[in-house]
């Protein structure tokens, strides 16, 4: 490990001690003030993000999620506004008791400490994990990627001099200078530094996550997401949902990957589906290219891939019960989907798929955050333990056993 990365963690380790002790109005107060200046150096933040867009060589889901436009950076500051309105999570008290002794038992919220994030490109990242780091008394310490490592500096420094006016530490967010392999591998690694470690990244990262990670970490793993169309479903509210969930940004973890439907409506959805995003490559089993027979033919690996891009799988299916095991079979446990008009078939979705979330007659697309009245996320867990779903204030908290008496001796 450098001495740089090391020294820098002492730093975000000490300011923690600090921002646990923090008042509501210095966290809001920081937040606010970075939500303006976002506004106010919009101009200075676009130019410095074009030239590293302009120097990004790949193109796709990269490039898309590395570009800022005034309207991601608007989107940027409203979710700061909206998280600092939100509820404050810490001392919270779950429940409280009085044993038959006399003791008198709760348990309060506290923070976690030092929330570590490891990401690729996406800039806005650097800004909503530092909203919710701060607003919920933690510190963010960031590991972007070098492609997006000036963008993501000029928004820390917007934090770092916020913070400093509310009479909080700078180092309360910071990102690391160094983002080479070897430094990912150690800041993985910093065991007296980081708390909880957050992956924002594909397959690569997850895996280097695992396999190097000694730190607790949260996954926010692939979105192998799925819509399924019921028979009952009404074909032109299937349509418009798998347009969305697809089309909408394809690139991102909640977008739909493989569409399912039942036998009986295929013919008149299919028909309609592609009519209406031409602009995406179906991939199909052969009932589906018995409907669309110019269809690309599905391989097994297509419907295990996260494409995030205008390419979905499609496979026609016998019964609710096929579409629940092909999910079960192929899912990753992030957002599923079902459109039907029957509330038995969606009672048994919602009770029997296993996934972070599951949606009703909607697109997979409001599986984020600040969609679901968190005002932004950190990552959306496909794990069961600690925090699972869009994790938000709540889920950077712990909690703290307090424990009065009076005199008491066991």
């Amino acid at each position: 490990m450098t001495s740089l990365l090391a020294a820098q963690g002492r730093a975000v380790r000490d300011a923690s001690r600090v921002m646990a002790q923090a008042t509501e109005e210095q966290r809001v107060g920081t937040l606010l003030r970075v939500a303006d200046a976002l506004e106010k150096r919009e101009a200075d933040l676009l130019a410095i993000n074009a030239r590293e867009v302009d120097a990004y060589v790949e193109s796709g889901a990269g490039r898309d999620r590395l570009t800022l436009t005034s309207q991601r950076i608007a989107a940027m500051s409203d979710a700061l506004r909206e998280i600092a309105a939100a509820a404050d999570p810490l001392f919270e008290s779950l429940d409280a008791s009085v044993r038959p002794n006399g003791l008198r038992v709760e348990r309060l919220r506290v923070p976690l400490g030092v929330i570590g994030v490891v990401y690729e490109n996406r800039p806005n990242v650097t800004s909503d994990v530092a909203g919710l780091c701060v607003r919920s008394g933690n510190t963010a310490y960031l590991r972007g990627s070098s492609s997006a490592q000036r963008s993501n500096q000029f928004i820390v420094d917007l934090w770092r001099d916020a913070l400093v006016s509310e009479g909080l530490p700078a180092d309360a967010v910071a990102l690391v200078q160094d983002s080479s392999h070897r430094t990912a591998v150690d800041f993985m690694q910093m065991t007296d530094t980081l708390d909880c470690l957050i992956p924002r990244g594909g397959p690569s990262l997850i895996a280097a996550m695992r396999e190097h990670a000694r730190v607790p970490f949260v996954l926010d793993g692939d979105g192998n997401c799925h819509v399924y169309v019921d028979e009952s479903a009404d074909v032109e509210m299937a349509v418009s949902i798998v347009a969305n969930s697809k089309t909408s940004r394809p690139g991102v973890c909640n977008a739909a990957e493989t569409v399912l439907v039942h036998r009986a409506l295929a013919d008149d959805f299919l028909v309609a589906l592609a009519r209406a995003i031409p602009e995406v490559e179906l991939r199909g089993d052969p009932a589906t290219l018995a409907v669309l027979p110019g269809t690309l033919v599905a391989r097994e690996e297509d419907y295990e891939r996260e494409f995030l891009d205008l390419i979905l799988a499609v496979k026609v299916v016998a019964t609710l019960d096929e579409a629940i095991d092909h999910v079960a079979r192929y899912g990753t446990g992030h957002s599923e989907a079902i459109v039907t008009n029957d509330r038995v078939s969606a009672e048994a979705w919602v009770r029997r798929v296993d996934a972070a979330a599951v949606v009703v007659n909607a697109s997979t697309r409001f599986v984020d955050g600040g969609e679901l009245g968190l005002g932004g996320e950190v990552g959306i867990s496909t794990q069961k333990l600690h925090a699972r779903g869009p994790m938000g204030l709540r889920e950077l908290t712990c909690l703290k056993w307090v424990v009065r008496g009076e005199g008491h001796v066991r």
